[in-house]
């Protein structure tokens, strides 16, 4: 493969999954220069997608990228994936302009971030696919740890579909959110919020929240008492917010929207 890619230095797309990535079974460590690449997709075992990466002479900045690293370690996404997408944003200049953020998880373990430019539109993305169902603690750094490198100040926007609670401290360094989406959770006891004997107790997770959007939620042991409780600690001082709760969700008793309404600008249910 790589000699493949040494005869085709014009290249503008790339895609390689699993068994045509370069296994670096040689042990050579010759570069290949893409000078005119603009898409670069791959997906495979991890150590595979690291070697090959080592070796391939890219542009400065790329129009998309999707990089997908599958059995990986906690050190592989520590110590090899999340240096080379921190190195990435840092290149791209488009990337401290506003962003739009979509994450998600599943059960077993899959977890991918991208991460959208708007000024001009391009795309990154990173995901990772361990092998097995990862322990909840191990899963959750995981995330941490694939999402770490992105610019923190220029995310604007934040999509979560997670089967796992929003880390406290993701929220707490992306201040500049205005517009959360999440998607199927658990209504539960400091939805939102910060750990009341954590280090970022009585403050706002999200000061420049401007939109909050539900889908697909369930309830926990209050009911829609956690949301409300939420929305009370959300709106004080005078912040104005809007929130959407759509797809199916337990139904809203009318006491209740009463409630959201007199907290929020603006409710659409």
């Amino acid at each position: 493969m790589i000699s493949i890619l040494r005869s085709n230095p014009n290249l503008q797309e790339l895609r390689l999954s699993d068994t045509s990535l370069p296994n670096d079974t040689d042990g050579s460590t010759s570069k290949v220069s893409l000078r005119d690449l603009k898409t670069l997709e791959l997906t495979g075992e991890i150590r595979h997608l690291s070697r090959l990466l080592q070796r391939l002479i890219l542009p400065p900045t790329l129009d998309k990228i999707h990089l997908t690293g599958s059995d990986p370690t906690m050190e592989d996404i520590s110590q090899t994936l999340a240096p080379y997408m921190q190195d990435y944003f840092r290149r791209d200049a488009r990337f401290q302009t506003p962003l739009e953020v979509y994450s998600s998880s599943s059960y077993n373990g899959f977890i991918a971030i991208s991460v959208q430019a708007t000024a001009p539109v391009t795309w990154a993305s990173f995901a990772v696919n361990p092998s097995g169902v990862p322990p909840p603690d191990v899963l959750e750094q995981f995330f941490i740890n694939l999402i770490a490198p992105i610019p923190r100040e220029p995310v604007v926007s934040f999509t979560a579909s997670l089967d796992m609670k929003l880390p406290e401290e993701l929220l707490f360094v992306m201040p500049n959110i205005e517009t959360l989406s999440i998607r199927h959770t658990e209504l539960s006891k400091g939805f939102l919020q910060p750990d009341p004997d954590g280090p970022h107790a009585k403050t706002k997770l999200l000061p420049s929240l401007r939109s909050l959007s539900l889908e697909y939620i369930s309830l926990g042991d209050d009911g829609w008492g956690h949301l409300t409780t939420y929305l009370a600690h959300q709106t004080s001082n005078g912040q104005i917010i809007s929130l959407q709760v759509s797809g199916d969700v337990p139904r809203i008793p009318a006491e209740v929207v009463d409630e959201i309404k007199d907290l929020v600008g603006e409710f659409i249910y």
